[in-house]
């Protein structure tokens, strides 16, 4: 049987049902791109044999002035200007002399330069910096004093006045400045650690990108604005001193003895984003990778064995990204070291890169498998940007999503190749694929390329869209071009480049995918019209489910295809291998088609993923009942892949959070109660023989689910394995330590709450204090939460990971979202001030409100953000109004009748 198959793409389509949709209180609830396109049923086939293909453009055009976009549209841009280029720099000679006591530091910069035309000021950028003296020297010439400093804070830059033109040539700008070691986690910063007698103390490190650097230096802190950098620390002699390069001279500090000078050698040309140093105390382990680079890990004093763990991956990984790149890594030695208190999960530094403790050190019998597959992606990511980033680099931000989007799919293939028992592609399209096109849906997102300007505008799009995103479109691209054809330029010449040695169009495939933000639906059965998305299809049959039986590009209002030898009972799937970024609905004739595939495993566990999660979205945007989605995920009582149940998880917790706000919440729980069972059941308690990885993450998941839903045998199974551990009688496995501190603790008093902050209390690992943290929110008590929220901003919790505590109490349950919230009201001032406009506001913001699933709440949102501004969350701020919106309408609209379906499950049969 040939199945004739079209392809059509538009930008809109409406039926009767359709309007019908469009109710007011939908309008009410805002514009999600993904649902306002296409008709809110699945529409049934005439002849099941012969589906319709489309792509949708998702660009919505409600009216009504209850749009999610009239409510809550973006502020006006901030007006910004990039340097001059009548001077730039050539080399940074940087001394640093930072006082770990006061937390201040003396700097001397001696920059060569040149002036490109006759000017009498240099503009420079400086945050938080004192400049002292400032000096031009021509070459050949004399000294010119700087007459004036004129500080534009609000920009973030210094203009030096001199009293006579600054002729074209070369020359010397020398500045001494003073400097603050801030507690705001970026620039040159000050971080907390103890020691093992238990001392507080304190390392000098830095956090330079995205605009941090001129917290530093005085410096032309613009990507495109590179130099070489000739450093020196001057610093305590006990102490262990770091740069991007290896050390080539090191003396006695003639003014005082209990003082060194370092000297580093001279770095390749690079960013001002990528210089680093760090003082402190650590210990370290050293390998060398098979072509000769020296890798060194650093840890806490006393924690050496820990850093093995990321040694054995960056030795591996760095032989493997020299034959992928086919350059050599550039400097003579690559140190990675864990941060007591660092915001970001790790930063690229060339030779020099810095990350938190959880990112990159792993104790042989306390770390989880989760933990040492995220250290080994982790350690993937910053490896690959030594590469892509560091020897190669965007010219602007408006790039940053190529350079982390390439670096966030590279990581995979080099864990791929570290670790194949990971089976890491699978979980790639759980972990980034779909939480992009998540995000994706909403009106307020963003086009993967974004125009940045000011400073405070960067820190908005270090987000899902240019990581996650950014790394699913170069997944497509490589699936549609293969993996012969490469190319390390900036977008438009990458294109160009890979458009020639392919043959095909990548410029205007990646143009339409890249410019615009949102992502089309493939719908069967429907007509539409207007193409606005260079789409590449690929389409497998239940023949061979592993291999791709055509490939179009959907390129044109309408083409028409053949798929050649389906019998009628196979079936037909869209996006083999869950590769194209765009979501898919099907006639409920292919759905059911599909079904048996689910249950009897034919289909691919990414494609059994990746249905289901199609699925989810739809319902959500309104396309489709949720209860269509929760008899498919009853198809799923076989499944035995751990990321398809993770990704089953995740979605059955969004709903379960929706339903908190009904009075039959506890009707979800035996839902997902009798959904678990089964796979918790084949599971057990205790490893078996011959199990790995992924069984142990999936025995984790599965007991936590069960725990958190009640289920009873698990509680009580989780209550006597907790009582054991306490005791010192049988110590937890790593692996199960966050199923059962979650379970005990949902179900727990203030007993329980006490002992797990003296577990907390007494951890060495800040793996096993981050584990702790994560869960304590789910704490049923009102005044036990009010105490895990104190606790956030304790002296016990790292600067850093105060967000993930309040975090968890906002997502545990209805009272602790209103708990979280007044909580964050209340401290709005102190959090503010300790993230000073960094994505961990962003991401505060975004744990703590994105589950309200009432109207008023996105009011109440917005207007306390319109009197507590947060520049860098303003986009984080209109995505959780929305997204609260959104819950509203999902929850007027489907509630009644998962209420009636979840009652007609456990009725008796008649």
């Amino acid at each position: 049987v040939a199945v004739s198959t079209r392809l059509r793409s538009s930008a809109d389509a409406r039926s009767s049902r359709r309007v019908q949709w469009r109710a007011p209180v939908i309008q009410a609830a805002g514009r999600l791109r993904l649902a306002d396109r296409l008709s809110s049923g699945v529409l049934g086939l005439a002849k099941p044999v012969s589906p319709t293909l489309r792509a949708s453009r998702l660009l919505v055009r409600f009216k009504s002035l209850s749009s999610v976009s009239t409510l809550f549209s973006m502020p006006e841009r901030r007006p910004f200007v990039r340097l001059p280029t009548d001077v730039y720099p050539v080399n940074y000679g940087l001394r640093l002399k930072p006082d770990l006591i006061d937390f201040t530091f003396e700097g001397k910069l001696e920059a060569a330069v040149e002036v490109t035309q006759g000017t009498n000021q240099i503009v420079m950028n400086c945050a938080d910096i004192d400049i002292i003296t400032a000096s031009f020297v021509p070459e050949g010439g004399d000294e010119i004093n700087a007459t004036g400093f004129n500080y534009q804070n609000e920009d973030e830059k210094v203009t030096l006045c001199f009293p006579s033109i600054l002729q074209k040539g070369s020359g010397s700008l020398k500045i001494d400045f003073v400097g603050e070691l801030n507690d705001k986690m970026k620039g040159f910063y000050r971080s907390k650690y103890m020691t093992p007698s238990g001392e507080n103390r304190y390392a000098a490190v830095t956090q330079f990108e995205a605009t941090d650097a001129r917290r530093a230096f005085p410096c032309w802190d613009e990507p495109a604005i590179k130099a070489t950098f000739d450093i020196t620390l001057i610093v305590p002699k006990d102490r262990i001193a770091l740069s991007n390069m290896n050390v080539f001279d090191r003396k006695p500090y003639p003014e005082d003895h209990s003082l060194v000078e370092v000297k580093y050698a001279t770095t390749p040309i690079m960013s001002t984003y990528l210089v680093a140093f760090v003082i402190g105390e650590y210990d370290f382990v050293e390998s060398q990778s098979s072509d000769g680079v020296t890798v060194r890990v650093y840890t806490p004093v006393g924690k050496a064995e820990q850093g093995k763990f990321a040694l054995e991956v960056a030795t591996k990984t760095l032989p493997f990204y020299k034959d992928y790149f086919s350059v050599p890594y550039p400097l003579p030695k690559i140190d990675l070291i864990a941060i007591a208190d660092f915001a970001a999960g790790a930063m690229e530094n060339w030779g020099l890169v810095t990350y938190r403790e959880t990112a990159l050190l792993i104790d042989p019998k306390n770390s989880c498998a989760s933990s040492r597959q995220w250290v080994a992606l982790v350690v993937g990511h910053e490896l690959a940007h030594q590469w892509f980033g560091n020897l190669v680099t965007m010219e602007w931000w408006t790039h940053l999503w190529l350079n982390e989007g390439f670096a966030s799919w590279i990581e995979y293939l080099c864990v791929d190749h570290c670790f194949p028992e990971y089976d890491i592609w699978t979980q790639f399209v759980s972990a980034d694929y779909t939480r992009a096109l998540d995000l994706d849906a909403l009106d307020n997102s963003h086009p993967i390329e974004v125009d940045v300007g000011h400073p405070s505008e960067v820190d908005e799009i270090f987000d899902a869209i240019s990581y996650s995103k950014g790394a699913s479109v170069i997944r497509m691209l490589h699936n549609y071009i293969g993996d012969e054809v490469r190319g390390h330029v900036q977008p438009a010449d990458l294109w160009e480049c890979l458009e020639q040695a392919s043959g095909k169009p990548i410029a205007a495939v990646m143009n339409s995918w890249t410019k615009q933000m949102g992502f089309p639906i493939i719908v069967v059965d429907q007509e539409q019209n207007c193409p606005n998305w260079m789409v590449p299809i690929s389409i497998c049959t239940s023949e061979d489910p592993s291999c791709t039986k055509m490939k179009v590009l959907l390129d044109q209002p309408e083409t028409t295809v053949n798929v050649t030898n389906i019998a009628p009972d196979h079936w037909i799937k869209i996006n083999p291998g869950t590769v194209g970024f765009y979501r898919i609905q099907y006639s409920s004739a292919m759905l059911e088609s599909l079904l048996p595939g689910i249950r009897d495993l034919t289909l691919l566990p990414v494609d059994r993923l990746g249905l289901q999660n199609d699925l989810f979205s739809l319902a959500r945007a309104g396309m489709i009942s949720t209860v269509e989605v929760l008899k498919v995920m009853e198809a799923f009582v076989n499944e035995p892949n751990y990321t398809v149940w993770s990704d089953l998880s995740c979605n059955l917790g969004v709903l379960s959070s929706l339903l908190s706000h009904t009075d039959f919440h506890e009707d979800i729980q035996e839902f997902i109660r009798n959904l678990f069972t089964p796979i918790g059941m084949k599971l057990g308690w205790d490893s078996k023989t011959g199990e790995g990885h992924l069984d142990a993450l999936l025995r984790g998941l599965v007991l936590g689910k069960l725990g958190k839903a009640g289920h009873k045998g698990t509680l009580e199974e989780a209550r006597r394995r907790f009582k054991e551990h306490v005791e010192g009688k049988q110590i937890l496995p790593a692996d199960l330590r966050s199923p059962v501190y979650l379970t005990v603790l949902k179900h727990g008093d203030s007993t329980t709450l006490d002992t797990m902050l003296k577990l907390h209390k007494q951890a060495d690992m800040q793996e096993e204090k981050n584990r702790i943290e994560r869960v304590l929110g789910a704490i049923p008590a009102p005044d036990l939460i009010q105490r895990v929220l104190n606790f956030a901003l304790s002296e016990e919790v790292r600067p850093q990971d105060t967000v993930s505590v309040i975090g968890g109490v906002a997502g545990s349950s209805k009272q602790g979202r209103k708990a979280a919230w007044k909580f964050v009201k209340d401290n709005w001032e102190e959090l503010h001030n300790r993230y000073q406009g960094g994505f961990l506001i962003s991401r505060l913001i975004k744990l703590t409100v994105d589950g309200f699933a009432i109207d008023k709440m996105a009011a109440e949102v917005k207007s306390f953000f319109e009197s507590h501004h947060a520049p860098a969350a303003e986009r984080t701020v209109q995505q959780c109004c929305e997204n609260i919106l959104l819950n509203a309408a999902w929850l007027k609209r489907d509630a009644e009748d998962i209420h009636q379906y979840l009652l007609q499950r456990k009725a008796p049969p008649v």
